[in-house]
């Protein structure tokens, strides 16, 4: 059987920093390190943290006076940064730069007396996050019903932002629609969907093309894991999000030639390598790699971090300019 896999898939820059985030805290530190929810969505990461001795809470107040505080990759509300300031939490901001950049834009339409739409998921935790950001609050769509529904203060007076981590696709869908009933709507169409979420997503058009069946690991609470699978699905390709190689099914396979393995932008490589095995168990594989994108996106770690990280942008160093560029302007890292 032919295994194709995806390229790019799996850890993104932001994830990348925000595991190297609770690990150099650790290691500067030392145990326990107090992490406000899940750094990311993925059940190996978040043991195999836990197991050095990051402690995973729902809230501030689980937190003991004068610990290492880390915020999700996800965002969190002013409130929750406000509350840890009157606590003197030493807080370290793990905060993936794209949605913080996403709070920055919501904020300045707020500012600028716009209505702010913002197309996400009710209850993911950047949502959550987005929304106590900005202030006056936020009207949220997750649908092109929602949107008939919508009633705001001034219709040519609207504005909109999105989720990092939604379908392109279907986020495109919602954005025609706010266009249609309110012509002047301002808001930066899908750029706001991160880098990472657009490549993986492309990789699995192009993944469906070659292949009868789709395996997506990433865990279930992993909304950028759960559109590649649902993309997947829309072209008619068989497809599952596995948390780990435990959770493949040999009858999926039954009379397929070609399987595609993709893995979600908070999924590690490991993973992916362990359903190799699984798959080679199962049966003889031929693993081929799918052409894609190549990405160069770096993040800066929190300052407090060089010291332990021995650069400011840690293990994935600093970024290296394409070909392309290496005779012009360097590469730009946020």
């Amino acid at each position: 059987m032919r295994v194709i896999l995806a390229q790019p898939r799996g850890f993104c820059a932001g994830v990348e920093r925000a595991v190297e985030i609770v690990e150099l805290a650790i290691r500067k530190y030392g145990p326990p390190v107090y992490v406000r929810h899940e750094i990311v969505h993925n059940k190996r990461v978040v043991e195999k943290l836990r197991s050095i001795g990051a402690r995973f809470v729902d809230e501030l107040d689980e937190i003991p006076d004068g610990a290492i505080t880390v915020f999700s990759a996800h965002g969190v509300a002013q409130k929750v940064a406000d509350d840890a300031g009157l606590r003197d939490l030493p807080v370290i901001d793990a905060t993936c730069p794209l949605v913080a950049k996403v709070h920055r834009e919501g904020q300045r339409y707020a500012e600028q007396g716009y209505d702010v739409i913002l197309i996400g998921h009710e209850g993911h935790p950047e949502v959550e996050g987005t929304r106590g950001r900005i202030p006056g609050g936020v009207h949220l769509v997750s649908s092109v019903d929602d949107v008939d529904r919508l009633r705001v203060r001034d219709p040519a007076k609207v504005s909109y932002i999105t989720q990092t981590t939604l379908s392109v696709d279907d986020t495109r869908v919602i954005i025609d629609k706010l266009k249609q009933r309110f012509p002047q709507v301002a808001g930066p169409d899908v750029r706001d969907i991160c880098y990472a979420t657009q490549n993986r997503q492309q990789a699995v058009h192009l993944l469906a093309q070659h292949v009868g069946v789709i395996l997506v690991v990433g865990s279930p609470n992993s909304s950028n894991s759960n559109r590649l699978r649902e993309i997947a699905a829309e072209m008619g390709i068989a497809s599952y999000l596995i948390d780990t190689a435990d959770d493949i099914n040999p009858a999926w396979f039954a009379n397929v030639d070609a399987v595609g393995v993709t893995a979600g932008a908070s999924a590690p490589e490991e993973l992916v390598q362990e359903v190799l095995n699984r798959l080679g168990q199962i049966t003889p594989v031929e693993i081929e790699n799918l052409e894609g994108v190549e990405e160069n996106v770096r993040f800066k770690l929190p300052e407090m971090l060089w010291d332990v990280a021995g650069s400011p942008y840690g293990r994935m160093g600093r970024p290296q300019p394409r070909e392309s560029e290496r005779n012009s302007a360097p590469t730009p890292a946020e």
